[in-house]
């Protein structure tokens, strides 16, 4: 054996390592965020019995809007910020950011004072997840990004089921609830400056060739070969690199899939306990759907991510969303408790993940110069659908119209599944491979 072999084991290790304390960091501050942005759907049931700050049906869903506009901005905002700062600080400021609003809404005295509070943990809440599934995306094993992100979105839907669980803890005392989300400002926060290394790709792209050996060396890892620097002919930005030749269709089709497939997500999960409530289960079960939609999402991430990585993401996401929306359908129909806990789970394995693999595909297929905006843009302009799907929510239950909620939420799947399905048309797929781990090369299969 020559001596070289065991150094490159030992750097193999050593990398994988590195991987995994990258993903086992962002995969708690993701949960920190999945508990914070699901949190006042479980409690909404309650807040709305006691009238709690004088809120009603239609305040609630301008409410749930007014976080996923935050959430709007700071997704845009974060995508450039993170290729122009680096990843690391976009996440911990993203962190801190949605943690202070949480006291806020905590010690609200009006729904004016909350629905502001709402609103900033909507800026932070957007700005993390993007940029945590950039960093995650660019330090993944060669052939497993789709399932790294996958299993880093398991986080959102862990958060969602400690949100069910923290509202039927403490019986849905709703300031108690917010000022648990006030938590990660004092572990995730910490644990995040001192151990989350910067993305070595980033480093790469900007010419901080000297912060990246020294991280490299730091870990034990070996730095890929530089890749090819963008001519300065070409330097308008990675916004405009989203656009140029036939990229500006692809680019197109994601931000419409990602509008339907977040209308989804914060639209129907937040508005899931009230519209069965509406159907006739009581308060209990209304909020462990939650908890069953969010498991449900947990399984749908990992078995998504693995097939995603093997059959593309554009595919993968169409069957999710069309399986989506087959299971909203169904749920319109009132069912037997237990039969209705599987096909929400169900539902959740196939709704939380499906937006997750558009995610992962524009990861993918992005350069290391741009990621960070090209991951930011689709989760941004996706939200103007995370805008929209709570006020829809809020005034068809406000109308007494649950059904029609369910016909709505279904049609929502079908237009991210029209979108998606024709981002997988090949005349549309970049022809240079973008690249995985720490910038090797790997193959575009989605």
């Amino acid at each position: 054996m020559s001596p070289s072999a065991p150094t490159a084991a030992g750097s193999t290790v050593r990398g994988n390592r590195l991987a995994l304390l990258v993903v086992g960091l962002c995969w708690l501050l993701v949960f920190f965020d999945g508990l914070d942005m699901f949190v006042y759907g479980s409690v909404l049931p309650h807040m709305l019995e006691t009238k709690a700050l004088g809120i009603s049906p239609g305040k609630a869903g301008d409410v749930g809007s007014y976080a996923t506009f935050g959430m709007l901005i700071g997704a845009l905002c974060s995508g450039t910020l993170s290729d122009r700062v680096g990843r690391k600080q976009t996440i911990i400021t993203s962190t801190a950011v949605f943690s202070l609003a949480s006291a806020l809404c905590a010690t609200a005295s009006s729904l004016g004072v909350f629905s502001i509070g709402r609103f900033v943990v909507g800026l932070g809440l957007g700005g993390l997840l993007p940029s945590a599934i950039t960093l995650v995306a660019e330090y993944a094993p060669r052939g497993r990004r789709a399932l790294i992100v996958g299993s880093l979105m398991t986080a959102h839907q862990a958060g969602g089921i400690l949100a069910g669980f923290v509202a039927l803890w403490t019986d849905s005392d709703w300031r108690l609830c917010f000022w648990i989300c006030v938590i990660p400002l004092f572990i995730g926060v910490p644990l995040a400056a001192r151990y989350l290394p910067e993305s070595l790709a980033f480093l790469q792209a900007k010419g901080r060739t000297a912060e990246a050996a020294a991280l490299a060396d730091r870990y034990g890892v070996e730095l890929a070969a530089p890749g090819v620097k963008r001519a300065a002919g070409e330097g308008r930005g990675a916004l405009a690199a989203l656009f140029r030749g036939k990229l500006w269709i692809q680019t197109l089709f994601f931000w419409l899939a990602s509008f339907g497939g977040l209308l989804l997500v914060y639209g129907f999960s937040q508005w899931l306990p009230s519209m069965m409530r509406a159907a006739g289960y009581d308060l209990g079960s209304a909020i462990g759907f939650v908890i069953a939609i969010n498991a449900g999402g947990i399984v749908g991430m990992l078995v998504g991510g693995r097939l995603t990585d093997r059959f593309g993401g554009s595919r993968i996401s169409a069957i999710w969303f069309a399986c989506t929306a087959v299971g909203i359908g169904v749920l319109s129909v009132h069912m037997p408790l237990a039969l209705t806990y599987v096909v929400v789970f169900l539902t959740g394995l196939f709704l939380f993940s499906g937006q997750a693999m558009v995610y992962a595909t524009v990861a993918h297929r992005s350069t290391d110069e741009n990621r960070g905006t090209a991951v930011g843009w689709v989760s941004g302009m996706g939200r103007f659908g995370a805008v929209f799907g709570p006020w829809l929510g809020g005034r068809l239950v406000d109308n007494g119209s649950h059904t029609a909620g369910f016909t709505a939420f279904a049609l929502a799947g079908v237009f991210a599944l029209v979108f998606v399905s024709l981002t997988g048309l090949r005349s549309l797929q970049p022809a240079v491979a973008d690249t995985g781990g720490a910038g090797a090369p790997v193959s575009v299969a989605s």
